[in-house]
């Protein structure tokens, strides 16, 4: 008797335990169940918001992120007394500066004339660019005007200083150049009032002028006959 029931009391322990890691593995099941649950439902929402957003918003990010390093950066070298300039230069890499020396070459600023507002920029861009400072001739006048060298709301720039004779012969050099440039321009040809006319509209006289530039030497003896009324 004392045997069967150690027997029967063994065997009820053991379904005991089984029982029991059955529920702990199927509680375990359900916990991963509800975390891929939250997971999914997250990536959901978060894939909701990036469509969303504008196409350009990656880069606007970047964009940020990299001012606000630069200010950072900007920060630091004010408060160590550094050139932040010098100091991004020397950031720069020998690659990168060619690359950007090369893109800046192919760039071509320059897209035609649009308007006169436009064209008049890009030639003040030109001029201002072919100026070559002087910095000794700078200070010097730096400090005999004073605080009259800045000018204000009521300077009137006629007797505050003087150009010297080589800074108008300098204007007078450059707007040479450019009224030689301008006379190479393409312009419109003026009328010859002399010239026969043999043409009906501008189109036939375009066409008449191309025949002539090109069978004009073949063809100056016949019409000289034809004028002279001597032709056969």
């Amino acid at each position: 008797m004392a045997t069967e029931e150690a027997s029967s009391s063994c065997s009820s322990g053991v379904k005991a335990s089984g029982k029991f890691a059955k529920m702990n593995r199927f509680r375990e099941l359900e916990m991963r169940m509800n975390e891929a649950r939250k997971m999914n439902h997250a990536e959901v929402v978060a894939e909701d918001e990036r469509k969303k957003r504008p196409q350009n918003f990656d880069a606007k990010r970047k964009r940020l992120e990299w001012e606000q390093e630069q200010a950072e950066k900007k920060k630091q070298c004010v408060s160590k007394g550094e050139d932040f300039d010098r100091v991004k230069l020397l950031e720069v890499g020998a690659d990168e500066a060619e690359k950007w020396e090369r893109k800046k070459k192919k760039k071509n600023p320059d897209t035609g004339f649009a308007d006169y507002e436009q064209a008049t920029f890009r030639q003040y861009q030109r001029l201002t660019k072919q100026i070559k400072t002087d910095g000794t001739e700078y200070e010097r006048e730096h400090e005999k005007l004073g605080e009259d060298f800045y000018a204000s709301a009521d300077t009137l720039g006629l007797h505050q200083r003087k150009d010297s004779e080589e800074a108008i012969d300098k204007m007078v050099v450059d707007l040479e150049k450019q009224i030689d440039k301008r006379s190479k321009y393409s312009r419109r040809r003026t009328f010859d009032e002399e010239a026969d006319i043999d043409y009906i509209n501008e189109r036939n006289m375009k066409f008449n002028q191309k025949l002539e530039r090109f069978y004009g030497k073949y063809t100056a003896e016949i019409k000289q006959n034809l004028e002279r009324g001597t032709a056969v």
